[in-house]
């Protein structure tokens, strides 16, 4: 299973008398016969050794002080990095110090997980274990190597990641582990918001978000404040069974694991708790998905996610409310087509499927959101207009009628809404002439 690129690597440390192990997640991933992504290397040869080893290689120091260096073989980017134990982290993050090592056992009980503390002789297999990965990767469990409390103060990163793998591997954590996440939760302060969004998207798009969702909304709550309100919000309806949270952690769980999809679920019914009403024995809801998809643009901007994610979470939270059975749904649909695209509108339809079927009470929307799609792409696929630059008619052709200033535009969509809405054909003629039949001031 270990490509020639690694062998290359590992080969010709050993043929110099160092130590070479395959070490980290790839060797969790090989035990669970998945390919790895990348593949990291421990040995006891020190970084300007290692440098030399390969000067024929294109290699990059990653890491002079804490011995990591990058060698590209075949194309592919390995890590070598040198036994070591850390020193004191004093930024919550990195070792002020390390030292140097010579086995691997030194070099092992320094790591986070006991999934991930794990080496193995490339050559015939052997495994080195001696925190009881193998034995945790049997049995679905995500523990801290040693004391899980100083694992997490030493870096508190170790919280978010704890959290993803948990999600991603569908694997619990055990109580010591999950008491010390809990416990030192307000030190995911000190880590940079970008590396708190990277864990936080792995952990949504992973096999169990939901679990962790309800269990670790207090940890998620120190990045996202906002989720706090929700959690525990009754909401008083006959359409959903579930407190805000609960329903937003299996809207994640129900939808397809992309990064924007999850992203809005998360964040679709974020302001529901501040835009309630009560009146008639329910509560309502009204407005709470346009101020849901503001505060997704500014935790996602807090955040720091690109701009491209955070206009299509954005757009996702703003017209989640779809209703198929309402008159003109389908005409609605179509002008959110030209509105989003292809793509962002199928993920709209996902979005919409996912929050109504985990509402836990019975509703019709969830079986018509398909077909109502499937009419949209037909329709586009036939050639319909869905934006105002596929009319058969422009601005030019409006101001030759006399209108001016933003009427123009207003024309133009008077148009198209009766384009979509199958009311006059997508032609100059009859389209000129609907138009000029309105008086304009």
């Amino acid at each position: 299973m270990i490509p020639s690129y690694v062998t290359a690597v590992t080969g010709r440390l050993r043929a110099n008398g160092f130590d070479a192990y395959l070490a980290g997640g790839c060797v969790r991933d090989i035990l669970m016969g998945r390919t790895p992504h990348d593949y990291d290397v421990a040995t006891d040869a020190l970084p300007d050794r290692v440098m030399s080893l390969f000067a024929d290689h294109r290699t990059l120091l990653q890491g002079a002080a804490h011995g990591t260096v990058c060698v590209v073989s075949e194309g592919e980017n390995i890590e070598i990095t040198t036994y070591r134990s850390d020193g004191v982290y004093s930024d919550k993050r990195r070792p002020d110090t390390v030292t140097f090592s010579r086995t691997p056992e030194e070099d092992i009980a320094r790591r986070d997980l006991t999934i991930n503390a794990m080496m193995m002789d490339p050559d015939d297999g052997r495994i080195i274990d001696i925190c009881g990965g193998r034995e945790d990767l049997e049995r679905g469990i995500i523990r801290s190597v040693g004391d899980p409390v100083e694992r997490v103060e030493e870096d508190a990163l170790r919280i978010m990641r704890a959290l993803r793998f948990s999600s991603v591997l569908g694997f619990k954590i055990d109580k010591a582990t999950s008491d010390a996440l809990h416990d030192r939760k307000e030190l995911l302060r000190e880590i940079a918001v970008e590396r708190i969004a990277e864990e936080l998207t792995k952990l949504l798009t992973g096999k169990e978000p939901e679990r962790v969702l309800c269990e670790y909304y207090d940890v998620l709550s120190v990045p996202i404040p906002e989720i706090a309100p929700c959690v525990g919000f009754d909401q008083k309806s006959r359409y959903h069974a579930y407190d805000v949270w609960t329903h937003i952690a299996k809207a994640v769980q129900a939808s397809p694991p992309v990064k924007r999809v999850r992203l809005a679920m998360m964040l679709h019914d974020i302001e529901k708790p501040s835009y309630c009403n009560e009146y008639g024995g329910s509560r309502h809801f009204a407005g709470h998905d346009e101020a849901s998809a503001v505060t997704a643009e500014k935790i996602l901007t807090r955040l720091r996610f690109d701009k491209r994610t955070i206009a299509d979470v954005t757009a996702l939270v703003r017209y989640h409310e779809l209703a198929p059975a309402r008159t003109h749904a389908e005409m609605h649909c179509r002008l959110l087509y030209g509105k989003l695209g292809r793509e962002l509108f199928c993920d709209l339809i996902d979005v919409a499927v996912a929050d109504n079927v985990s509402k836990g009470a019975p509703n019709t929307r969830a079986g018509a959101l398909i077909p109502l799609r499937d009419k949209v792409l037909e329709y586009v696929d036939n050639g319909g207009c869905t934006d105002i630059s596929g009319l058969a008619i422009n601005g030019n052709d409006v101001a030759a009628l006399g209108i001016r200033g933003e009427d123009i535009g207003k024309a133009l969509k008077y148009a198209l809404d009766r384009v979509v809405s199958d009311e006059i054909e997508d032609r100059r003629e009859p389209l000129l002439e609907a138009v000029a039949s309105l008086k304009w001031r």
